[in-house]
């Protein structure tokens, strides 16, 4: 299967929980393909059952970049996944391989197809959105946010009012109709992309088994040994990820266990919401079924692999 000229790699997107970990797995050990994780939360060291972080055993015979970049407590952005991205994708070429992208993360896979924008943010701008802010917290931000962009809230994590600020500073600014467009910057609906998805009643169903399996899995035991090795935990953006507040919140008593689980299957499917959507208005996706258990993995693998071979190589612009 070879690609177009110039850096380019095989996408595989989708919703979380709709299986791409198992079907990226399978296809890297028919293909050899090295995989690069596009997930925002799976960056985090010693954050493995809250993310449904792989485990060597599904690892085997896998080449996985793109986890374990930073502590929890350290700030990250999507400019250094991007650079880990360009490393991946050097090592892939260096040795003759496939780079197969997998995630949910939609900045993360934006910023392979069209790069990141880096442009300064213009001051009355800013002054109108602090403003925005100020009236009406960041669910202002966020209506403004979706307004320009549906599912674009996906992207971000909506607790943050400096991130969902940026996010409504880069909407405004583009990339909009071509014409529009900071120049040189591609369309991002120019390629088609695999991706993964389930009815929503089966997804949510799916969401569900994960959260409980989650807390039963030893949820509370990590983010109990997290706050011990880093004393600002709480307080960290990866200490707000799904899963990580309402374990926080039941070490503290403020909530029964069987309630943190329940809160976080509810933030995920709110999540999974905003992933379609950004996925359906914001680049070009063919669906597969998602794999209903590990042995379904190979009937979407096929799918998944029919798809690149019809539509190609996705170009990297980053």
């Amino acid at each position: 299967m070879s690609g177009p000229s110039g850096p380019s790699a095989w996408f595989l997107v989708g919703c979380t929980a709709s299986g791409k970990t198992a079907v990226a797995n399978e296809i890297a050990r028919r293909t050899g393909a090295l995989v690069l994780s596009a997930d925002s939360m799976l960056v985090y060291r010693g954050m493995d059952v809250g993310t449904a972080k792989p485990s060597p055993g599904e690892l085997a015979g896998v080449d996985l970049r793109g986890i374990d970049l930073a502590d929890p407590d350290e700030p990250f952005s999507a400019g250094r996944w991007l650079e880990a991205a360009r490393e991946a994708l050097g090592e892939a070429d260096a040795a003759g391989r496939d780079l197969v992208v997998a995630g949910g993360t939609g900045l993360y896979v934006s910023a392979l197809l069209c790069g990141l924008d880096t442009r300064e943010a213009d001051p009355g701008l800013r002054a109108e959105l602090e403003g925005l802010f100020e009236r009406g917290g960041v669910e202002a931000l966020l209506e403004r946010a979706e307004a320009l962009s549906p599912g674009s809230t996906a992207r971000v994590d909506t607790r943050n009012p400096r991130r969902v600020t940026r996010l409504v500073e880069t909407l405004l600014a583009g990339p909009g109709p071509a014409s529009a467009r900071p120049r040189g910057r591609p369309d991002p609906r120019s390629s088609v992309l695999a991706g993964l998805d389930f009815p929503v009643e089966e997804l949510n169903a799916r969401i569900e088994r994960r959260a409980r399996a989650m807390f039963d899995g030893g949820l509370l035991d990590e983010v109990r040994a997290l706050c011990e090795r880093f004393p600002d935990f709480e307080k960290s953006t990866a200490g707000a990820g799904i899963g990580y507040a309402e374990a926080l919140a039941a070490l503290r008593g403020e909530i029964p266990v069987e309630e943190a689980a329940a809160r976080t299957a509810a933030r995920t499917r709110r999540l999974a919401k905003k992933q379609r959507t950004w996925w359906r208005h914001q680049v070009r996706v063919e669906w597969v079924r998602g794999p209903a258990d590990e042995a379904d993995a190979a009937r979407a693998a096929d799918e998944v692999l029919a798809l690149w071979r019809k539509h190609g190589k996705t170009p990297i612009r980053a």
